[in-house]
């Protein structure tokens, strides 16, 4: 009888030793939240200002994961796709990514991106929108079966990810749509954008 209690509770520390070590998950903004600003560079150099964007129309805040995510390059491809009808609603595109320069240029070779994409150095905006997280071993090592190295992907960013979420930014300065989900799977979709601007 004690030699199965012992059993039960090995495997009870187990179990709770186990859970410990799974992914943390942040909780996002909130529609009505103030948004961080954000100052930056995109892709092709260009200064990244929410302020100064934000006189001239809202934002559209997407923060993707890499190249290596499909569903991130099946969002990236509706956006672009849809460009000039979120643009036509006076809303600016930015996307925010822990991966690579070299790996930004494949995310744009399989989306044919046209937007602004942002490579957020030492994770600042996607903590600032609480959004990032780090990517427990469990799941980097399962990663590494289907040859997706975070270090490589990601460079001096490491093991860290963001949930894949899209705000809207209105022109004062606040959440005015919040898409947050940490199935990462789930985004939103264009339609939901385009209605929320």
């Amino acid at each position: 009888m004690k030699k199965i209690l012992c059993i039960a509770i090995l495997a009870l520390i187990s179990t709770i030793a186990f859970s410990q070590v799974e992914t943390i998950y942040p909780e996002g903004l909130k529609v009505g939240d103030k948004a961080p600003d954000i100052n930056t560079v995109d892709q092709n150099g260009k200064i990244i200002s929410l302020q100064e964007i934000l006189k001239n129309g809202e934002a559209v805040l997407v923060f993707y994961r890499g190249q290596w995510c499909p569903y991130c390059n099946k969002q990236l491809s509706k956006i672009n796709d849809s460009l000039a009808a979120i643009t036509a609603k006076g809303a600016t595109v930015i996307t925010i990514t822990p991966e690579t320069n070299e790996n930004i240029k494949k995310t744009i070779e399989k989306t044919k991106a046209s937007f602004s994409i942002v490579k957020d150095s030492g994770l600042q905006i996607m903590k600032s929108y609480k959004v990032a997280f780090a990517v427990d071993e469990n799941t980097i090592t399962k990663y590494k079966k289907y040859g997706i190295d975070f270090e490589k992907a990601n460079g001096e960013n490491g093991a860290n990810l963001p949930v894949p979420a899209t705000y809207i930014v209105g022109k004062d300065g606040k959440i005015k749509y919040a898409f947050f989900n940490k199935d990462y799977s789930k985004r939103a979709s264009v339609k939901e954008i385009l209605e929320n601007l």
